[in-house]
């Protein structure tokens, strides 16, 4: 499983292309890619996202299945899709907590 990551422009956040060209805050939105089909689509939304500089840094990342949840493989990936690793109460995985209290 794979998908397309990117930083967005107007604020540097980390963000994920979604199922229909959209990008998506969180990695678990994102859109899974299966296939060399799906890759080379994915590929033409993260282009023209870069073209209208909504984005910058577009790149292919590895995904898993881990506890039931959808993470990267990569340790810097995990950390770009969670947040600080030394303060639990900023980022993305804080924000995960706001929504789910």
């Amino acid at each position: 499983m794979k998908t397309i990551t990117a930083n967005r422009l107007v604020d540097g956040d980390v963000v994920w292309l979604g199922r229909n060209g959209d990008w998506v805050e969180f990695v678990e939105a994102a859109w899974i890619l299966n296939s060399e089909e799906e890759m080379r689509a994915a590929e033409e939304f993260a282009k023209a996202g870069e073209a209208s500089q909504y984005v910058l840094g577009t790149y292919a990342i590895d995904l898993e299945l881990k506890d039931g949840h959808l993470q990267p493989t990569a340790l810097k990936e995990r950390i770009r899709a969670k947040g600080p690793t030394t303060r639990l109460d900023l980022g993305k995985q804080a924000q995960r907590l706001l929504r789910s209290a």
